[in-house]
């Protein structure tokens, strides 16, 4: 249940959307078996899986969780090749001539189609945190094209969704550098990981560095080479660890010892479903501290409403 990614998302004009509308609505948009003819699918599923019963939503306290199964049909270039290969190969030897591109182009057309319904599906679960109060969408994917379908998805699903990546006053590449570079612009309760990727401005490369002292004498050359931080190990002290990307996806999130240990010691009676939204509504409060926190470090949310960021700071 935890996420290792968050791709967040500010939510612009949204109209309100209840419960029940919004569960039948998923429902319409459900994931379905794949057919011989289809590539790639994606649809909603329980974010519980069989043990809801085919609950397409949970919402406890504000927060919203919800399920996109993506099925897609893996069939190798390499297979591919080889057979039109032998079919060129074999008609060439037969009819005495060389076969023309276009034909070509038939032949790995007719391929295609005839090995597809033969081909591996592979099934990959992403989900989404919608925080209704403060209007944002965090989804767990480790690219923005997966992030990027989920949202299209959504917006099919309602109808319509206003939605653009969270953008923050101060470039995070800027601000990571800053950081790095110098420890007294370091809010008080920002730590730094062992973790950085170092972009040139020229075409010198990108510098990579795991476990490392980020403090050395080594990484205050580099920056003062003209290099700045694009990816950086953080943590907010307590609360959650996690690497800042120059567009402000958070990858490889690791959540605070304590609220772990609060999640494994909740009183669910061995109820999966119930473990599960102990486990949801947990996280999802800490993200909505966390992402308040973080935007709070880059000097605020470029979309957001100032009286909806000052509620946010002090919650």
């Amino acid at each position: 249940m935890w996420f290792k990614n968050l791709l967040i998302y500010r939510l612009h004009a949204q109209e309100a959307v209840a419960l029940e509308a919004l569960a039948t609505a998923l429902a319409e948009h459900a994931a379905k078996p794949m057919g011989s003819a289809d590539f790639r699918r994606l649809g909603w599923t329980a974010p519980a899986g069989r043990l809801s019963s085919g609950q397409l939503v949970h919402e406890i306290q504000g927060h919203r969780l919800l399920s996109a199964l993506r099925q897609e049909r893996l069939l190798p270039a390499s297979v591919v090749k080889e057979e039109v290969e032998e079919r060129v190969a074999d008609i060439e030897a037969r009819e005495g001539r060389k076969v023309t591109r276009k034909e070509k182009t038939a032949i790995k057309e007719q391929v295609t189609e005839e090995l597809m319904p033969r081909a591996f599906v592979r099934q990959q679960k992403i989900d989404l945190w919608w925080d209704t109060g403060r209007q944002l969408i965090g989804v767990n994917a480790g690219s923005r094209s997966r992030a990027e379908d989920v949202l299209d998805l959504l917006r099919e699903t309602l109808g319509s969704l206003k939605a653009t990546p969270m953008s923050s006053q101060t470039l995070p590449i800027r601000a990571m550098t800053t950081w790095l570079g110098d420890p007294a612009s370091r809010p008080a309760d920002l730590q730094l990981g062992d973790a950085v990727e170092l972009k040139a401005k020229g075409d010198d490369g990108v510098v990579r560095g795991r476990q490392v002292d980020l403090d050395s004498d080594e990484m205050q050359q580099l920056l003062e080479s003209g290099r700045q931080a694009s990816k950086l190990a953080l943590s907010i002290e307590g609360q959650l660890s996690f690497v800042l990307h120059d567009d402000l996806a958070l990858k490889s999130l690791r959540f605070g010892d304590a609220l772990i240990e609060e999640a494994d010691h909740a009183d669910d009676g061995d109820d999966a479903l119930a473990r599960l939204e102990t486990d949801f509504v947990l996280m999802a409060g800490s993200l909505r501290q966390s992402v308040a926190r973080i935007m709070e470090w880059l000097g605020g949310d470029s979309y957001a409403p100032p009286e909806a960021f000052k509620m946010e700071l002090t919650d």
